[in-house]
C-alpha cells in the first residue's frame, strides 16, 4: 500500500459512516485551507453525529438527548458537506469508483473514507437470539435501556469492563429499587484489562454497596425463554441461573468491516491499513473501529483521534508523517467513581512498584516504573494527578530525582524534578524512598 498522490480541491470524497470518527474527521477538513471542495457522508442512522461517550450518562439520566448532539444539519451544509442519514452503502465497484446504497442511489468517488465503526459482539451462546436481548452501542439502545429501567424487574449485563459497568450504573440509577442489576463477568476481576486487583476489589466492593449484584469468574452458558420467545434466566457454565427479564451484552466489539471486505480489499479481523490509513486501494481509506493498523484494532477514542490527525492531512494533499501506537489511558464515566490507569495490570519482576491507600478516603495509588521510568498506574479515588503520571510515562522521563515524592502527586514531584534540573549534581536519598512503597 503507498499513499495516494496529491489530491485535487475539486475531487469528490465520500464518506461511509457518521460516527465521531466521521465527524472528527470533518471537523479537521473543513477548517483545512486545501479541504477537498466536494465531500457526501452516507449515515446509516436516522440523525446526525453524536458523541456515543456520552450514552452512560444520558441513560443515567444526567444528560439530556440534546447534549449529546455533536453538529445540526444546518452545520454539514454551511460547510458545504452532503449529508445523507438512514441509508448505508451496499456495495463498492472499485474499478469504475461507484457506491450503491440501500436505497438505491449511486455514487461516485474520487476518494472514499471507510469509518463504518464497530457492533457489539454477541456470544455465540443458546437463546442469545430471544426477545429481550439488547446491546448498549447507540441512542436506540440508550432508549431501550431506559424503558427496562422503568420497567423494572431482573436486568443482567453480560461483561464486566467499561462498557458493562457504565451500562450497569446507568440502569440502576434510572431504575432505582423497581430493577434489580447483575453484572456477569468471566474474569476473577472487573475491568481485568485496566485494573490490578486492589483497585478491581476497591471499585467491585463500591458498586455493590449501591445495590448492583457482581458475578465474577461467571462464564455464561445460554439463554432461556419463557416459551413465547422472551428471555427470563440466564444460565451459567456452572448450572446456576439467575432471573433476567432483560439482558444487555457488552462484551466487547466486531469492527463493521464486512463492506471491505466483500469489495476485495486487504482483511484480517478487520480493513487492513498502512501508517497513511490507506488499505490496499490506494483511492481508499479506513478510520477508527473498522480498520486494522499492523495487529492492532480500535475501541477507544485517542488512538482515532491520532488517526483523524493523519488522514486530514492525507486527504488535503500532505504528506504526514505516518500514524504510530501510542499508550491509552483509562477513565470510568460513572457518577461518583474517580478512576484512572495506564499501563500493565500486573508487575513484572523487572518492575519497581510504588504502591499506597487509604483505608479512610478509600485513596489508592500504584505505580509501575522500569529504570526509573514511570510505565504503568492505577489510581482509584483520587485521581486529580493522573493526567501528569500519564504525561511523564509518554515522555519517557526518567523520575530518579523524584522518585521519593511520586505517590505525593504532581507538584511535589514536579519540584524535585525541576531542581533536580537546576541542579544537576544534587542527590535525592531521602529514607522515604525506602518506605513509602509499602500500602
Amino acid at each position: 500500500m503507498e499513499t495516494a498522490s496529491r489530491c485535487s480541491p475539486n475531487e469528490h470524497l465520500v464518506i461511509i459512516g457518521n460516527g465521531m470518527a466521521c465527524h472528527r474527521l470533518l471537523e479537521a477538513l473543513v477548517n483545512h485551507p486545501q479541504r477537498p471542495h466536494r465531500i457526501t457522508v452516507v449515515g446509516e442512522e436516522p440523525v446526525p453525529a453524536y458523541n456515543r461517550i456520552l450514552l452512560s450518562p444520558l441513560l443515567a439520566g444526567e444528560l439530556a438527548p440534546e447534549a449529546l448532539t455533536l453538529q445540526d444539519a444546518s452545520w454539514y451544509a454551511d460547510n458545504n458537506i452532503t449529508l445523507t442519514l438512514g441509508d448505508r452503502v451496499t456495495s463498492i465497484d472499485r474499478e469504475r469508483r461507484l457506491l450503491l446504497t440501500h436505497r438505491g442511489d449511486i455514487l461516485s468517488y474520487d476518494r472514499l473514507v471507510m469509518a463504518t465503526g464497530s457492533r457489539p459482539t454477541l456470544p455465540a451462546v443458546p437463546g442469545i437470539t430471544l426477545d429481550g436481548v439488547h446491546t448498549f452501542r447507540d441512542l436506540r439502545d440508550a432508549d431501550a435501556l431506559e424503558a427496562i429501567a422503568q420497567q423494572g424487574g431482573n436486568a443482567v449485563v453480560i461483561g464486566g469492563g467499561l462498557l458493562g459497568l457504565e451500562a450497569a450504573e446507568g440502569l440502576r440509577k434510572r431504575g432505582g429499587s423497581a430493577l434489580t442489576v447483575s453484572v456477569l463477568q468471566r474474569s476473577e476481576r472487573l475491568m481485568n484489562r485496566q485494573l490490578d486487583t486492589t483497585a478491581a476489589q476497591l471499585l467491585e466492593a463500591t458498586l455493590r454497596e449501591r445495590g448492583i449484584i457482581i458475578e465474577t469468574g461467571a462464564s455464561l452458558a445460554a439463554l432461556e425463554g419463557n416459551g413465547h420467545g422472551q428471555v427470563q434466566s440466564v444460565t451459567l457454565s456452572d448450572g446456576r441461573k439467575l432471573a433476567a427479564d432483560s439482558v444487555i451484552v457488552a462484551a466487547g466489539i466486531t469492527p463493521n468491516a464486512e463492506l471491505g471486505q466483500q469489495s476485495g480489499l486487504m482483511f484480517d479481523r478487520a480493513i487492513v491499513v498502512d501508517g497513511h490509513l490507506t488499505t490496499s486501494d490506494d483511492h481508499i481509506y479506513a478510520l477508527g473501529e473498522c480498520c486494522q493498523f499492523e495487529q492492532h484494532t480500535y475501541g477507544l477514542v485517542e488512538p482515532i483521534w491520532r488517526q483523524v490527525e493523519v488522514l486530514a492531512a492525507v486527504l488535503c494533499g500532505e504528506t504526514p508523517a505516518a500514524y504510530q501506537e501510542a499508550p491509552t489511558a483509562t477513565k470510568l464515566k460513572v457518577s461518583g467513581v474517580s478512576l484512572f490507569a495506564f499501563g500493565p495490570t500486573e508487575a513484572a519482576a523487572k518492575h519497581e512498584e510504588l504502591r499506597y491507600q487509604d483505608p479512610e478516603t478509600g485513596d489508592y495509588c500504584r505505580l509501575l516504573l522500569h529504570q526509573g521510568r514511570l510505565i504503568g498506574a492505577v489510581l482509584y479515588g483520587d485521581t486529580r494527578h493522573g493526567p501528569w503520571y500519564f504525561e511523564q510515562a509518554l515522555a519517557a522521563t526518567d523520575l530518579t530525582a523524584c522518585r521519593h515524592l511520586l505517590l505525593f502527586g504532581a507538584t511535589d514531584a514536579q519540584t524535585a524534578l525541576d531542581n533536580h534540573f537546576d541542579n544537576p549534581l544534587d542527590t535525592l536519598s531521602s529514607p522515604l524512598s525506602l518506605t513509602r512503597e509499602a500500602a
